[in-house]
């Protein structure tokens, strides 16, 4: 097995394409057609990670945080970014991480903060902007219904619930063909019509060459007329946060409590506390001091998230509370999930979850 393997099963549910701009995704360290001994999952990439890879015998690992995260003009081992690189390196070992690709996923890292802490009914906090796309295309009449199911199979006409969505419009197509031409229907040279159908369907963003590949199979003229454009429509399946319910209320203490338990935080620091039951919750796992207004907006109890400074605090304004959780606890529960999904999907491979701790925080 290589390691395209096992990044294509991860980009599956987490495509590169929905990271955040400023972060440093995919394959880090490595080649993609290397062949794998062993997978070693873990939150951080740190030099004990990388021995710890060693003494497994894993020559991947895969990290939800990148250990290369802005640009290296040297590699000299004076910090602990450069001496990870430079063992991992010299071990020959690959180190590939997902990170904010992972934040947008609807199955990825918030969904199972909401799976550990018992939230349901779950939709998404801040809906990314720009991922849908969509297609129109021209096909003959007796060449739609190929073209339509084609599209369809390569993940285009998905709208919520609904799937092998499209539009159509029957109209009439021209073309003349030059002398270098050679039409499927009708002779070079002369102007054809020829009775055509339009087909709309819109798409994610990740999958427009699987669906342009599909259209140039299916469809049968030797030049296939064809625009892709970005639309604004928000896609309810890609963004950050989730906010979902408790079963049942809870008291704010008693919630708060249950949190701190759950997620072994050594202490949540939290806005004050506005006398009402806990019943909605939002959550964003690491940094989510940005998306507080967009946890009120949501008309959220409590917002559970990490890195709130002091002002921050102020934003809830009697409106819910701000519970920072730690950035490390918050997200302790990625390498889980992670192991899950590369287990079910190759169960007979070592997928190992890595036994290092790499919270740099420590309390008293």
């Amino acid at each position: 097995m290589k390691i395209r393997d096992i990044t294509n099963c991860i980009e599956e549910i987490a495509p590169l394409n929905y990271a955040e701009d400023f972060d440093n995704v995919g394959l880090l360290i490595g080649d993609y057609n290397t062949t794998i001994t062993g997978v070693l999952v873990t939150l951080d990439t740190l030099e004990n990670v990388v021995d710890e890879a060693i003494e497994k015998k894993c020559n991947l690992i895969v990290s939800f945080h990148p250990i290369i995260f802005s640009g290296l003009k040297k590699l000299n081992g004076k910090n602990y970014v450069e001496k990870v690189v430079l063992k991992a390196i010299k071990n020959d070992i690959a180190i590939y991480a997902m990170h904010t690709a992972l934040d947008n996923s609807i199955i990825g890292v918030n969904a199972k903060i909401c799976e550990v802490l018992g939230i349901k009914n779950l939709t998404i906090l801040i809906p990314q902007k720009n991922t849908i796309k969509k297609l129109t295309t021209y096909a003959p009449t007796e060449n739609a219904e190929k073209v339509r199911h084609a599209l369809f199979n390569a993940g285009a006409g998905t709208i919520g619930n609904y799937i092998n969505c499209s539009f159509n419009i029957n109209g009439v197509g021209t073309y003349n063909g030059n002398e270098n031409s050679n039409p499927t229907i009708g002779e070079k040279g002369i102007l054809h019509a020829e009775n055509e159908t339009c087909i709309s369907v819109i798409f994610e963003k990740h999958k427009e060459k699987s669906i342009l590949k599909a259209l140039f199979e299916a469809h049968i003229y030797e030049e296939v007329a064809y625009e892709i454009v970005a639309i604004e429509n928000l896609n309810q399946e890609i963004g950050i946060g989730m906010v979902g319910e408790l079963d049942e209320e809870i008291s704010e203490i008693d919630f708060l409590k249950f949190v701190q338990k759950t997620m072994s935080s050594k202490g949540i620091r939290h806005s004050k506390l506005i006398g009402k039951p806990i019943k909605k919750v939002a959550v964003l796992g690491g940094s989510g001091s940005f998306a507080i207004e967009n946890a009120i907006n949501a008309g959220v109890d409590i917002y559970i998230t990490s890195d709130i400074k002091y002002h921050e605090f102020y934003k809830a304004e009697n409106k819910l509370i701000i519970a920072d959780i730690g950035h490390y606890e918050s997200e302790q529960f990625t390498k889980n999930l992670l192991v899950d999904i590369l287990t079910k999907k190759f169960p007979n491979f070592a997928i190992i979850l890595s036994e290092k701790n790499t919270n740099p925080i420590y309390y008293l």
